[in-house]
């Protein structure tokens, strides 16, 4: 059996709790204003990327109750049957802003606005946070890999490690952080990434021989391919690749051993063979420190799995969806918000900008109340409209997101860059209207 397209029971028990009895005591049609922000950033970061935006948009259009869905919520008695009546019409009429993809987020950025009724927003709520949650934090583990790589390139290859669908937005968060390409095609077909991969230890151990092996590999692929040399003696598998390749083999892969050490000797074999330009390329359970670690050592380049669509020991953003701002009985929008003890949110309708000084280094992550801050010719507004009665009107590339976040990345002060933890990089600041 195929399973349904739609995304709209990937939702939360509670949110349709919620809005049977918001629809049995006639609060579901208030206006109302939800926000999607973190309290603070995860794992001590300095700053965290956005990621996952235009998945989410895309999820949103196909959050519609078939007759699949319907069924099963009444055969589970999950809810009554005027809220069955009303999902079957559902269909998305407010309006979003959020930050791009590939814009940088502070503590209680407001990374994602909904705005519509009460009952057509808070069932998004699920949505919505489990894909930004994971995107984000995939994003922001690749993006400081990509600062520790430097110039190198990385290719993402983590597909084995994590569920199959996660592995395919993994890659694409990763991409938009800056790896080069990804291992995973179905990342490749629906996102358009580079895709990129040779071979694993059991073609190698396929063949009689190593040499047989990479004869195969260079007959199939050509001498520009890169071989796996570790499966048995590396300064061995050296000499047996150029002596079968030529000095003009494309690259070797080490994905064991002291790496550091490892790669210094392998170059040097590979001068001495004539082989000066194969790349090295290294991989073996890195993540952004060991990466850091590799720095002074001759490799080309890194493949990165575990560690990278796990979010590298940080595999969710944190984020919220709270109600900020809602309709009274007159009519009026009123600000509410949570106020227990380590949880408290800030209500009222949030507007941003990233505040820059004259040379266009970042100072502080302002967000404004009920207006947008006031602000200089050097500051710059970071919420963009995304849907508008319920069509969407972002369609942002993954070549816009990247080249978003490298330029946001490059109006933060150097210290951004650094691996240890630390207070995020920007201070949040509020402002509300005089």
């Amino acid at each position: 059996m195929t399973p349904s397209a739609s995304t709209a029971l990937l939702t939360d028990h509670y949110e349709l709790t919620m809005l049977q009895a918001a629809l049995r005591d006639g609060t579901a049609q208030r206006h109302s204003v939800f926000e999607l922000f973190a309290r603070r950033l995860s794992g001590g970061r300095r700053y965290g990327v956005v990621a996952g935006i235009g998945r989410a948009l895309d999820g949103l259009a196909e959050f519609r109750f078939g007759e699949a869905e319907l069924t099963w919520l009444a055969e589970q008695s999950i809810v009554d049957a005027a809220t069955i009546a009303w999902l079957a019409d559902y269909r998305f009429s407010g309006s979003m802003w959020g930050y791009p993809e590939g814009e940088l987020y502070f503590p209680q950025s407001p990374v994602l606005i909904v705005e519509g009724s009460f009952a057509e927003c808070v069932v998004l709520e699920t949505l919505l946070l489990s894909v930004l949650n994971h995107d984000s934090a995939i994003a922001t583990a690749a993006s400081r890999m990509i600062t520790a790589a430097g110039d190198r390139p990385c290719i993402e290859m983590g597909s084995r490690r994590t569920h199959e669908a996660s592995a395919v937005a993994a890659a694409r968060a990763a991409y938009i952080a800056g790896f080069a390409a990804t291992s995973n095609l179905e990342a490749g077909r629906t996102h358009g990434i580079p895709t990129t991969g040779t071979s694993a230890h059991s073609f190698t151990l396929l063949h009689d021989t190593e040499r047989e092996a990479f004869e195969a590999q260079i007959l199939a692929l050509g001498p520009d391919t890169t071989l796996l040399v570790d499966t048995y003696d590396i300064p061995e598998a050296i000499r047996v690749a150029v002596e079968v390749a030529g000095t003009k083999l494309g690259g070797v892969r080490l994905d064991s051993g002291d790496l550091v050490s490892l790669a210094r000797t392998v170059r040097r074999q590979l001068d001495d063979l004539g082989a000066t330009g194969t790349r090295i390329t290294v991989t073996s359970d890195l993540d952004e420190h060991a990466i850091a670690a590799l720095a002074a050592a001759p490799v080309d380049g890194y493949g990165v799995g575990t560690s990278l669509v796990t979010g590298s020991g940080v595999p969710t953003s944190g984020f919220v969806y709270k109600l900020v701002s809602r309709a009274d009985d007159d009519g009026h929008m009123v600000a509410v918000a949570k106020k227990s003890t380590g949880k408290i949110s800030v209500g009222g309708r949030k507007y941003a900008l990233r505040r820059r000084d004259g040379a266009g280094l970042a100072q502080a992550e302002v967000i404004g109340i009920g207006a947008t801050p006031p602000a200089d010719g050097d500051d710059r507004p970071l919420l963009v409209e995304l849907v508008r009665d319920g069509e969407r009107l972002h369609t942002a590339s993954l070549a816009d997101a990247r080249a978003r976040l490298a330029a946001s990345l490059a109006e933060l002060p150097g210290t951004a860059r650094q691996l240890s933890r630390s207070d995020p990089t920007l201070p949040t600041v509020y402002e509300e209207p005089t």
